[in-house]
């Protein structure tokens, strides 16, 4: 006999019901069919599973068509990983299309967009060169930086359209896989949006922190009127950034309401491998609270998810 005071309880009279009568989320008509060796990319994705991420990214896409439809922006806000993936072909094609209306990125996209730009590669080897003191001395990187942002203060424009302007005049032998040359070329708004100590060519002898500083407020500006024209069913991407994107957006946000515009019914959405609290807060579910808007978190690595979405889209 046991010796606590409490009795199990006793399930004689639970209450049930009949399973034919009962709401349930998941029914064989959402299961994936399965993959032939001959189907088309439209057959691949019609067989997806349509539960959970991919009815997400399902979603996503069809309010991104929706989007240019009605001539609102389509914002993609990056951090430097996404061009590290190799995807800045996969943006340029969407930006050609339009289904790209602005990038918004931090300094490490400037820095890696202009190395492949330059040269074809970047990112490196910090372990290795760090204990010599070489991080981020690389010549050419750091003064293309600090040349574009002294400009840009002169001639009183975005360090994101300097960047552009300042590369694109290199005759670079990739300009065709550079996102800076591209938005360029095409007049697409590429904002730049800095933290100063955090990029490499703010350590560099050319640096200037009054036109680091002036050009990158300069962009917050011009990200903060593209975000106003969201208003009525654009849409905000925030891809591979964890902090200073998802701080960019939530104050582009708060300066718009702030300004008397209305910003509702619109979209936004977060890729990264793993949701960090700010993307979350700050782009899924701050910017959507009461009604706004209506947020998407989908996990997954960048070289997968983005060319998936663009699949979807396309």
């Amino acid at each position: 006999m046991s010796i606590y005071e409490f009795e199990p309880i006793n399930l004689e009279e639970i209450n049930t019901y009949e399973l034919a009568s009962r709401p349930s989320k998941v029914t064989v008509k959402d299961f994936a069919t399965p993959i032939s060796a001959d189907d088309s990319l439209k057959e691949f994705l019609d067989k997806l599973p349509n539960i959970l991420a991919v009815q997400a990214i399902r979603e996503l896409a069809q309010r991104i068509k929706k989007a240019k439809s009605l001539n609102k922006p389509i914002i993609w806000g990056i951090g430097g990983h996404v061009v590290k993936t190799g995807l800045a072909p996969i943006l340029i094609d969407l930006m050609e299309r339009g289904f790209v209306s602005a990038i918004a990125g931090n300094g490490s996209v400037l820095v890696h967009d202009t190395e492949i730009a330059l040269v074809g590669f970047t990112s490196e080897d910090v372990d290795a060169s760090l204990g010599e003191g070489d991080f981020g001395a690389a010549k050419e990187t750091g003064e293309i930086l600090n040349s574009a942002a002294k400009n840009g203060q002169k001639d009183k424009i975005g360090l994101g359209e300097a960047m552009g302007r300042e590369v694109i005049n290199q005759n670079p032998p990739n300009a065709d896989k550079s996102l800076l040359c591209q938005t360029y070329k095409n007049k697409i708004p590429f904002t730049a949006h800095l933290t100063i100590g955090a990029d490499i060519g703010n350590f560099h002898a050319s640096a200037d922190g009054s036109a680091l500083g002036e050009t990158s407020h300069q962009d917050f500006r011009l990200f903060c009127s593209i975000v106003k024209e969201m208003n009525d069913g654009g849409v905000y991407l925030n891809i591979g950034s964890a902090v200073i994107m998802p701080e960019i957006f939530l104050k582009a946000v708060t300066v718009v309401r702030n300004l008397g515009f209305p910003l509702q019914d619109i979209t936004t959405a977060n890729f990264d491998f793993i949701q960090h609290y700010r993307p979350l807060t700050n782009v899924v579910r701050r910017p959507n609270a009461n009604g706004a808007g209506r947020g998407f978190s989908i996990t997954g690595h960048h070289e997968i998810m983005i060319p998936l979405l663009a699949a979807h889209i396309l």
